[in-house]
């Protein structure tokens, strides 16, 4: 997927300025497309010179003007298009994996407190998504109508968190596998 799609994706649930674009990255789409500010930014230039977004100046009292983004009609068939095109499933590449495998000629127990240090940080997402999906899903909508930007928000982080709990039950195991290999008393 290029940086493109998921900008397009964003701008079209709501159009927002660069800034505001990269703390959306950094707040959802951003667990499963990540970008920096500066590559936010240079995507957007070249969007907006191929015609994919609209832009206008947004005048702020006491600060400089903002750029507001938008997505132009060729954004939209840009994204249509890209949307009917078939992708390959994603093959795992997992470094943590490699080291795991790697310890059988080392010392294994010694790669604890990085599993450790990697099921923190999956327990700290896992909790982060449970949040959002509380903040954001928690109340179903006030009328019956079937919202497919909210469902299809909603099922792409039911998989993040389904994959968050995935990996803290695979890192328990990798800890109790490892575990077996601590030097006795």
């Amino acid at each position: 997927m290029a940086l493109d799609h998921a900008i397009l994706v964003s701008l079209l649930e709501k159009p927002g300025s660069g800034y505001e674009l990269a703390r959306r990255f950094e707040r959802s789409i951003g667990y499963f497309w990540t970008a920096t500010h500066q590559q936010i930014y240079r995507v957007l230039k070249r969007m907006e010179q191929d015609g994919w977004i609209d832009v206008r100046e947004v005048p702020q009292q006491g600060r400089p003007d903002k750029k507001e983004y938008s997505v132009a009609e060729r954004g939209r068939d840009a994204l249509s298009a890209w949307l009917q095109e078939p992708i390959e499933p994603e093959s795992v590449r997992h470094d943590l994996a490699v080291k795991i495998r790697g310890a059988a000629f080392d010392d294994p127990a010694g790669l604890i407190s990085e599993v450790e240090r990697h099921r923190e940080a999956h327990t700290g997402r896992l909790a982060h998504y449970l949040a959002g999906e509380a903040r954001d899903f928690g109340e179903p909508p006030e009328d019956d109508t079937l919202d497919a930007e909210r469902e299809l928000q909603h099922v792409v982080l039911r998989g993040g968190i389904a994959y968050e709990r995935m990996m803290i039950a695979w890192l328990d195991d990798v800890l109790a596998t490892l575990d077996r290999f601590r030097a006795g008393p």
